[in-house]
Parts: C-alpha cells; sequence; structure tokens
C-alpha cells in the first residue's frame, strides 16, 4: 500500500461522524427530562444522542454545558407554551387557566417524560453543582416574576381585587405548578389535574362586578 493511501484512509477514519447537532440536542434534552441531571450518565447521553462520547464533548462542552443547552431548549419550546399562553388573553383569569392547563397537557403528554423539566427535573442537581443549582433556582425565580407582573396587572385593571397580595398569589402559582408536575409523574389521570386547575381559578381573588 503507497503511503499516499495510508494517509488518506487515516483520515478517513480519524474524521469525526458528522450528526444533526440540534436532534442530538432534542434527545439529550429528553434523556434529562426524564431522568433528571445527576442520575443521567454520559452513557445515557451518547446512546441517546448517537454520538461518540469524544463528538458529544467537542459539539457540546461539559456536562453542565449540555443541560444549560437542553434547558434552554426546554424553555424556548415546549416549556414555554405555558407563559405564552398567560400572555396570550386579556383576561388575567384566562390567562392562568390556559396556562396551567397548557402545563397540564405538556405534563401529561404521551410523547415527553411527565412533569416539568424545571420545576421538577432540575432538582436532581446535586448540592456539589453550586452555580447549576443557582441558575436553575434563578429560572424559577423568573417565571414567579413574570406571573406577579401578570397579575399585579390584574389588579391594576381592576380585575383582581385592590387588596390581593401579588407575591403570595404568584408564590402559591408556583406551588400549583411544581404539584401538578409531581401528580403527573405519579401518574395521576389529566382529567384530575385539570379539575385542579379549576379550582384554583375559583379561587382567585376576582374584584366583584358592580
Amino acid at each position: 500500500m503507497s503511503s499516499e493511501m495510508h494517509e488518506t484512509q487515516h483520515r478517513a477514519r480519524g474524521r469525526p461522524r458528522a450528526f444533526d447537532r440540534e436532534a442530538a440536542l432534542r434527545n439529550a434534552m429528553e434523556v434529562f427530562w426524564a431522568k433528571g441531571y445527576d442520575t443521567c450518565s454520559m452513557a445515557d447521553l451518547v446512546e441517546a444522542m448517537g454520538i461518540n462520547s469524544p463528538s458529544l464533548y467537542a459539539a457540546f462542552g461539559s456536562k453542565e454545558d449540555l443541560y444549560r443547552e437542553a434547558v434552554e431548549l426546554y424553555t424556548e419550546a415546549e416549556g414555554g407554551a405555558a407563559l405564552r399562553q398567560l400572555q396570550a388573553h386579556e383576561s388575567v383569569r384566562d390567562g392562568l387557566r390556559a396556562m396551567f392547563r397548557a402545563s397540564v397537557e405538556l405534563f401529561t403528554g404521551r410523547k415527553t417524560p411527565r412533569g416539568c423539566m424545571i420545576f421538577l427535573g432540575a432538582m436532581s442537581v446535586g448540592g456539589e453543582h453550586a452555580q447549576l443549582r443557582a441558575e436553575m433556582q434563578k429560572r424559577r425565580r423568573k417565571v414567579a416574576s413574570i406571573v406577579a407582573a401578570r397579575l399585579a396587572q390584574g389588579v391594576e385593571n381592576g380585575e383582581l381585587d385592590a387588596r390581593t397580595d401579588v407575591q403570595a398569589l404568584a408564590a402559591l402559582c408556583m406551588t400549583l405548578f411544581a404539584g401538578l408536575s409531581i401528580q403527573a409523574q405519579d401518574g395521576v389521570r389529566r382529567a384530575a389535574l385539570f379539575a385542579a386547575v379549576d379550582q384554583f381559578i375559583a379561587t382567585l381573588p376576582l374584584r366583584a362586578k358592580r
């Protein structure tokens, strides 16, 4: 075999296999979503993404970096649907109902892992990953602040009672988010979760109509 042919074959064997980065990231997101951060191994990710470890590290960096990208994808895609529904309605009551119903539909979907990647899956990030835990807490606080701002609008436009404790009600909404996620992961039926949402909406401090 000539030296030229040997060099050509060596380059062919050493060339990284091409892959669809977007598809690989989505597959990683679903694994993290289903298993959480700490219980998801690199072997799980390599298998789901269809690439080898060197290619994974070359394309995404560390496991933490990959998780950050996966969370961002979740937020922009499925996970962001709830907040988009909150803002899509003129009435804060209708917005809250649509937000929680969209969450229930996502958490109980047949084609995606059950529960919420942000409010439940991210809780598996261990204490040794302090920076990553802080980033996930920041994301949850951001959601709470968006909900609180929408509730404040409801008070300003007279839909909610002027005495409404906006921060407390926003905290209750976050508690409901987390609870729906846990219930969905435990296999509670969608209809039961919709009923829980309706019960919460019925307790909103709406301003009495004159």
